[in-house]
C-alpha cells in the first residue's frame, strides 16, 4: 500500500482520469466495479468528479471534450514545472496537445503526445498530488506505454523526464525508473490489443480477484478484450467498460 500526501517525483505516473460521454453512468459502473466513491465537482469544474477509497483519491472522471473522441483513461506524469517538460516534449518530436494552464490552486496541467502517438497528461501539484492511493485493491498499481517502437519510446521519455531502463527478456518491455525506483513500463503492442490500435499510456488497477472482476465488468456491460492470464506478475485481464474505455485489471501474484 502506498498512501500519498506530497508531491510525486518528477516522471512518475502520479494521476488517472476517464474521459466519457456520460460522467454519472461512469461513476456508477466503477462504483459497482470498485467500490469508489465520487464528488462531482461544481459547473467550474466542469462536473469532474473526484473518485476516492477510503477517503483517498485515486481517479478523476470527466466529460470527453468532444462526441467524436473516444471514452478513455489518460495516464498522467508528475512534473517540477509543467512549463519545462511542455517544452522538452516539443524539443524530443512530441506535440503539446494542450498547453499548460492552472486548475485553480489543486495544480498546473498539460496535456501531450509522444512521437509515436501516445497521449498522456503532465501534472505539477498544487492542492492535489494526484494519486493519494495505491498499490491496494480498488486503486492504480501500474501505467505503462506500449507502442511499434521501444526504442523510439525509451529515447522521448528518458529526454523528457530523464528515465532509465532495466529491459527485460518478455516482451521486449523496459521497466521504467526514476532514480532506483521502478514506477512503470514501456512495451510494445501486444495480442490484447485490438487489431490496429494505436501507440497509447495504459492503466491498471488492482484487485482482489481477476476472474470476479472481469465477471463483473460483464455484468455491468462491458467487454473483455483480454481473458484473465498468469503471469510473472500476477492474473491480469484487459477490458472495456460500458463506454468503451479499456484498462486492466491484476491481482498481485
Amino acid at each position: 500500500m502506498v498512501i500519498r500526501d506530497v508531491a510525486w517525483p518528477e516522471g512518475t505516473p502520479c494521476w488517472i482520469d476517464l474521459a466519457v460521454a456520460d460522467v454519472e453512468q461512469a461513476i456508477e459502473f466503477y462504483a459497482d466495479l470498485f467500490g469508489w466513491e465520487a464528488e462531482v465537482g461544481d459547473p467550474e469544474t466542469g462536473g469532474y468528479a473526484m473518485c476516492t477509497v477510503d477517503g483517498h483519491a485515486v481517479a478523476g472522471i470527466g466529460r470527453k471534450a468532444s462526441r467524436d473522441q473516444p471514452a478513455l483513461w489518460t495516464s498522467y506524469l508528475a512534473a517540477d514545472d509543467v512549463d519545462k517538460i511542455a517544452g522538452r516534449i516539443a524539443d524530443a518530436g512530441g506535440r503539446v496537445l494542450t498547453e499548460p494552464f492552472d486548475v485553480a490552486d489543486h495544480g498546473r496541467m498539460a496535456i501531450a503526445a509522444d512521437p509515436l502517438g501516445a497521449t498522456f497528461g503532465v501534472w505539477q501539484a498544487g492542492r492535489q498530488v494526484g494519486t493519494e492511493l495505491a498499490n491496494v485493491p480498488s486503486a492504480l498499481v501500474w501505467n505503462e506505454q506500449v507502442s511499434g517502437d521501444l526504442e523510439g519510446a525509451k529515447h522521448f521519455y528518458a529526454t523528457v523526464f530523464g528515465y532509465t531502463y532495466d529491459d527485460v527478456e518478455v516482451g521486449p518491455y523496459a521497466m521504467v525508473k526514476v532514480g532506483d525506483r521502478v514506477v512503470g513500463g514501456l512495451g510494445v503492442l501486444g495480442p490484447e490489443a485490438p487489431a490496429g490500435a494505436p501507440s497509447h499510456w495504459r492503466a491498471y488497477f488492482a484487485v482482489a480477484e481477476t476472474d470476479a472482476a472481469v465477471a463483473r465488468i460483464a455484468e455491468l456491460g462491458g467487454r473483455v478484450l483480454y481473458p484473465p492470464t498468469d503471469t510473472p506478475y500476477g492474473r491480469l485481464a484487459s477490458a472495456a467498460d460500458d463506454q468503451g474505455a479499456m484498462f486492466f485489471v491484476i491481482q498481485g501474484g
